[in-house]
C-alpha cells in the first residue's frame, strides 16, 4: 500500500516543475492531459519541444473543488494592494520623520520621535489593530466616519453589485505600515548622519549650501540604501505578515484566506499560498539589488 504521505511529496515534486522537455505531437504537449496543466512552446529542436508550464496547485479540498489558482489570483491583489498602501505610508512618512530626527540630533525632537518610533516597533501587530479598529472604527466613529471591519469591495444595498470602497483601507494600512516606519525612522536618521560627516557634504556647506540644499542633492541620495533594505524585506513579508491585520479588520485578502486555510486543514491553499509568497520574496530581492546599481554609483551590474 502507497503512503499517502509520500504520494502527496511525490506530487508537490512533480507538479511544481516549471520547465520541461516533451515530444512534439501535432503541436500539441503530450503532458497537458485532463486540463491540469497550460503550457506555452518556446521552441523546438528535432523532435524535442521546450516549453514552460505553470504550476498545477491543485483543488481546494473545502470550497467544492474551486482551483487554487482561481482562489489566490482572486485574493492575492488585495493584499498586495494593502501592502503597497503600508509601505508608502511607511517609506514617506518614515523619510521625513527620519530627516528631521537628524538635522534636530540629540534635541526634544529627536527624543520624542525615538521614542515614537521605538512604541511603534515593540507593540504587536494584532494588538494595534485591535487598538485602532476599536478607537477609531467605534469610539471615535462619530467623527472618523471610519468601520472596524471592511474590505475593498463591498456589495451595493440595493442589489446592483459591488464597489470600491477605499475608506475601508484607511485603518489596517496605517496599522501593517507603522513597525516598518518605524525602522525606517531610525535607519534613515542613522544613515542621514554617517552622510553629515563625508568630506563632500563639508564641501557643500563651505559653498553656502542650506541643509534642504544640501540634503535633497547630495545627502538623500546616497542616505537611502539602507532604507532600500529594509523596506524590501518588509514588502515581502507584508504579504505574509497581514495574516492577522486582514483577520482582524475583516479584510477579504491571501492573509485572512491562510487563516481559514488553517482552520480548515485545507492543505492545497496552504502550499500554494506559501509557494505564491516566498516567490514573490525572491523577485522583490531580485529587483532590490538592481535598484542599488541606481542609488549607489559604486555598485555596478556585471
Amino acid at each position: 500500500m502507497i503512503n499517502p504521505f509520500l504520494h502527496n511529496i511525490y506530487t508537490i515534486s512533480t507538479t511544481f516543475r516549471l520547465f520541461q522537455f516533451t515530444a512534439k505531437t501535432n503541436r500539441t504537449t503530450a503532458f497537458s492531459g485532463k486540463g491540469k496543466y497550460n503550457a506555452a512552446s518556446l521552441f523546438s529542436i528535432g523532435q524535442t519541444t521546450l516549453v514552460i508550464k505553470t504550476p498545477y496547485l491543485r483543488e481546494s479540498f473545502q470550497k467544492s473543488g474551486k482551483k487554487v489558482s482561481e482562489i489566490i489570483g482572486n485574493t492575492l491583489p488585495n493584499t498586495a494592494i494593502l501592502a503597497l498602501f503600508a509601505i508608502v505610508i511607511a517609506i514617506v512618512f518614515g523619510i521625513i520623520f527620519g530627516i528631521i530626527s537628524a538635522l534636530h540630533k540629540d534635541t526634544w525632537i529627536d527624543r520624542m520621535i525615538a521614542l515614537v518610533s521605538t512604541l511603534g516597533m515593540s507593540i504587536p501587530s494584532f494588538f494595534s489593530a485591535i487598538l485602532f479598529a476599536w478607537l477609531f472604527g467605534f469610539v471615535l466613529q462619530k467623527y472618523t466616519h471610519l468601520n472596524m471591519t471592511g474590505s475593498l469591495y463591498e456589495v451595493d444595498d440595493f442589489g446592483k453589485g459591488s464597489y470600491i470602497q477605499w475608506k475601508n483601507i484607511i485603518l489596517p494600512a496605517i496599522v501593517l505600515g507603522i513597525r516598518p516606519l518605524a525602522v525606517v525612522i531610525q535607519l534613515m536618521r542613522n544613515s542621514l548622519l554617517e552622510t553629515f560627516g563625508q568630506d563632500y557634504i563639508r564641501t557643500a556647506r563651505a559653498k553656502g549650501l542650506s541643509e534642504i540644499q544640501i540634503i535633497r542633492k547630495h545627502a538623500l541620495k546616497n542616505s537611502l540604501n539602507p532604507v532600500v533594505t529594509a523596506i524590501s524585506g518588509w514588502f515581502a513579508s507584508m504579504l505574509a505578515g497581514a495574516v492577522f491585520v486582514e483577520y482582524i479588520f475583516g479584510w477579504n485578502g491571501l492573509g485572512k484566506e491562510i487563516v481559514e486555510a488553517l482552520n480548515n486543514l485545507d492543505l492545497p491553499v496552504i502550499m500554494g499560498s506559501v509557494l505564491v509568497i516566498s516567490t514573490t520574496f525572491v523577485v522583490i530581492n531580485i529587483l532590490v539589488d538592481i535598484i542599488y546599481a541606481y542609488l549607489d554609483p559604486k555598485i555596478r551590474l556585471s
